[in-house]
């Protein structure tokens, strides 16, 4: 039965509850513990019905319910008073306003997905909620930052597992009408939309907006009745749902279309970000604007592209890295190429890590590389892998100068922090930890707080988790359990017993079932009289991985098989709810990756906010934040084959588990407070807490990455573009003479008798050909030999240039030994322009041995 017409029926909300929807159109409410709660009395059983939507709460009420609510004196006060909150918050200048250079422009922030909060399904797992923490820190300190994403029908899939633990995926259907969504209109009240071509036809999408705090964040959307094909209205449908054609025209749609909705609403940002390759194709977009608009050749245009853009890559798993083969891509962008003056070959070449007739594919890394002057990993070790992964891209240069740096990630604090815990930091810490959460002096108090009461509210946490996570199984089940099965549950998990989380998506490196590895020690462990553990575990696979969900059925079962389903259980379906659950409540968080495949691992960084200790391989977060006292490391950081590696990191785990954690948890005086334990809870909140809160890492990427971005495009658009058209001038000369360039000579004084401390000068005879001393840069590169004859770790040092004669440049120079043992020195020559932040994106260098 289809409608002649549609419309959209609001709630009608009495005068004194007006502000109620200002308030629930915005997720400022979702980190704030008072809006929260205020929802919350409103109907506790609804509250809970709606998955903790105010937007869908207030339009189930009756007006009746809503009339009662306004007549209670008591909730109308609070209202007021969260509302004059949220309107302070809103009103204020924040952090970015007191810096004395900041451009008055916005920085445009691409993501797949965000994880704002379980009642927005546009996230699939620590990406998305990163994402999503990253606005929510933009927002608390003032970022003049837009968010960029789709917005998925069905949004990700819904867990439920089978009786032999099998994975099943459901998907339900996203009412945008019930969320704090509001459409992008026109001064006419028609809807703001834009189309980017497809192998199907021209998709169209609409613009929607949801408000993060200070934050809009604009998502794409393609159900809509323009599009009359079934495969364009669902290139939205599912958060990285479909086949590889799917992919790419999510993909296309997110990054192209992602530009021209900002252009759509008025809005020129002065730099990107993209967050991972999904979104790299809107640097292509990008570049073809400043085309346009500067009437500039495809080469000019990217490096202002080039110039102010930042790029993260989140993937030290090489299959996780999104490669399209290159007939596939060729229905999509083989127009695109020809409307940027680009030849097929060209522009797949964009794509490849050096010579793209040769490699398997389009690389949305690689693309993302390329377009940008500032790439990271997501931790110190991350950038280190990254730049091994990537250094092809560079191959003139070593791995250690390879431009990717290690910004690692934080989490947003308030959004984690459980409400027992906070109401501790306030009454002993004061406020600063909530506006200053990243500095370490406002963490200096932590040992104020007596163990006693730090103790009693970890406890109480502990208490909600095992009933929530009873509660969360049964109200799964609940249509097919029988009388003894539900009692089973009921009695399931122990509010005493030490409590071990695991909780992350289910991929292989991941190892979920590391703790598994001898059933026989691990129910030893559970099932001891006096000091047992207990294990919550929680994750989903994705739908297309078959050894991920082979992982959660093998868990399951061995469950089964030793009979320990009274203490180790699993919970399906895991979301952020369930997540905040977790992270508050058990004693100690899990992390048993195959290193050094964990790029970052924000889980933990939530987990230990609330003084909920990390055991972990030392991979991702945990191999710089651990220190010896404020947790506990699997290892340490060896790599063997896996096999070897499963072994020494099982016998390891159970190891610390019986000789480390079960004593301390356990050692618990008169006072019933175990005393080591809450003195390490402690350590690990003050050494953690800042150093991984998502404001560091957000005024990081301002100050390393988003101003220079912003200054670059300034510089760099300014005066018609005059700048990169001179540059762009510059290295089609290089391109055309570099080949006469050569290292004549190169003179090394200081070799003999060489010691720590020892000054050596370098002089070379270079010869330039037609270009001039103050187009290159001359180093001296010195360093460690491996057993390979190769510098490295390598260190440049420029060198002078001191005269010319027989038609050759001399340049001379000087470093001091710093360490002992086997070193190597040479000369290379590089050209330099203003326009380049990073020496290896010239791309060219000669060294004294030749070409490179």
């Amino acid at each position: 039965m289809k409608p002649v017409s549609t419309f959209v029926v609001s709630p009608t909300l009495p005068p004194a509850l007006a502000p109620l929807k200002e308030l629930a159109y915005n997720y400022w409410w979702c980190w704030n513990n008072d809006a929260t709660d205020l929802f919350r009395r409103i109907d506790p059983v609804l509250w809970e019905s709606v998955r903790h939507n105010p937007v869908a709460l207030l339009a189930r009420l009756s007006h009746d319910k809503l009339q009662a609510v306004a007549e209670r004196a008591d909730f109308v006060n609070q209202l007021g008073e969260v509302h004059a909150e949220f309107r302070a918050y809103m009103d204020e200048r924040g952090w970015y306003a007191t810096l004395e250079q900041r451009p008055a422009a916005y920085i445009a922030y691409f993501c797949a997905e965000f994880g704002i909060h379980e009642s927005f399904s546009s996230y699939s797992g620590g990406l998305g909620v990163l994402a999503g923490d990253h606005l929510k820190s933009a927002s608390d300190l003032g970022l003049p930052l837009i968010g960029i994403g789709l917005l998925y029908q069905e949004g990700y899939f819904r867990q439920y597992l089978t009786q032999n633990g099998w994975q099943n995926e459901q998907y339900l259907e996203v009412d945008f009408h019930s969320l704090p969504l509001t459409p992008v209109l026109r001064a006419d009240g028609s809807a703001v939309t834009i189309s980017v071509d497809m192998p199907a036809g021209t998709c169209h999408a609409r613009i929607w907006r949801l408000n993060v705090g200070r934050i809009p964040l604009y998502l794409l959307d393609t159900n809509i009745k323009e599009n009359t094909d079934p495969i364009l209205r669902d290139v939205t449908d599912r958060l990285y749902g479909g086949d590889v054609t799917m992919r790419l025209m999510q993909e296309k749609l997110l990054g192209v279309g992602g530009v021209r909705a900002l252009q759509a609403i008025g809005i020129e940002p002065a730099a990107l970000h993209i967050n991972e390759g999904h979104a790299a194709f809107s640097m292509l977009e990008r570049t073809r604007l400043m085309m346009e608009r500067f009437g500039m050749t495809f080469s000019e245009a990217w490096r202002i592209t080039q110039g102010s853009s930042v790029f993260t890559t989140h993937t030290p798993v090489p299959a996780g890295n999104e490669v399209f083969e290159h007939e596939t891509l060729r229905q999509f962008f083989e127009a695109e190429a020809a409307s940027l003056g680009l030849s097929w070959n060209d522009f797949i070449a964009l794509g490849a890590q050096q010579d793209a007739s040769t490699e398997a594919g389009f690389s949305m890394t690689v693309l993302g590389l390329r377009g940008s002057s500032y790439r990271n990993g997501v931790s110190q070790l991350h950038g280190e892998v990254a730049r091994d992964m990537w250094k092809s891209v560079w191959s003139g240069f070593g791995k250690d100068e390879v431009p990717i740096h290690g910004l690692t990630n934080g989490v947003h604090t308030s959004t984690w922090v459980a409400p027992e815990i906070a109401d501790l930091y306030d009454r002993y810490l004061g406020l600063a930890w909530r506006s200053a959460p990243h500095d370490p002096a406002s963490w200096e108090q932590i040992d104020s707080i007596p163990n006693m009461e730090l103790w009693r509210a970890h406890v109480r946490r502990r208490e909600r988790l095992v009933i929530g996570a009873r509660e969360h199984i049964l109200s799964k089940h609940s249509a097919s359990l029988t009388a003894e099965q539900a009692s089973h549950i009921h009695d399931c998990l122990d509010p005493d017993v030490l409590t071990i989380g695991f909780a992350r998506r289910f991929a292989t490196y991941k190892r979920a079932d590391l703790l598994m590895y001898d059933m026989d020690r691990l129910s030893r462990l559970v099932n001891h009289a006096t000091r047992p553990i207990q294990v919550i575990l929680a994750g989903k696979a994705h739908p297309k991985d078959g050894a991920g969900k082979e992982l959660i059925q093998s868990v399951h079962q061995k469950i089964k098989e030793y009979g320990l389903d009274h203490r180790i259980v699993v919970l399906e379906d895991y979301e952020m709810d369930v997540a905040r659950l977790m992270v508050r409540g058990c004693d100690i968080w899990l992390n048993t990756p195959r290193r050094p495949y964990e790029a970052s691992g924000t889980s933990g960084m939530k987990a230990a906010l609330n003084g909920v200790m990390h055991c972990s391989i030392l991979d991702g977060w945990w191999a710089e934040a651990y220190d010896g006292t404020n947790g506990f490391a699997i290892g340490r950081g060896e790599e063997f084959e896996p096999a070897e590696q499963d072994s020494a990191d099982a016998l390891t785990l159970y190891d610390i588990i019986e000789h480390a954690i079960v004593p301390r948890f356990y050692d618990v005086g008169s006072g019933r407070v175990p005393e080591r334990w809450t003195a390490m809870m402690k350590e690990c909140i003050r050494t953690l807490a800042p150093q991984f809160s998502a404001l560091r890492m957000v005024q990081d990427y301002t100050t390393q990455a988003y101003r220079p971005a912003m200054a670059r495009y300034r510089d760099l658009t300014e005066h018609n573009g005059q700048a990169v058209r001179e540059a762009d001038r510059f290295f089609r000369t290089i391109d055309a003479v570099w080949s006469k360039v050569n290292v004549r000579s190169v003179t090394i004084h200081g070799a003999e008798g060489a010691h720590v401390g020892k000054e050596i000068h370098v002089a070379a005879i270079i010869d330039l050909g037609e270009l001039s001393p103050d187009q290159v840069i001359v180093q001296a590169v010195h360093g460690r030999v491996d057993s390979h004859h190769t510098i490295s770790p390598a260190t440049a040092v420029s060198m002078r240039y001191v005269g010319s004669s027989d038609g050759a440049a001399h340049y001379e120079g000087e470093y001091r030994c710093e360490e002992s043992g086997v070193q190597g020195c040479t000369v290379r020559v590089l050209p330099t322009h203003s326009t380049i932040p990073n020496d290896p994106d010239v791309f060219s260098v000669v060294y004294a041995n030749g070409h490179s």
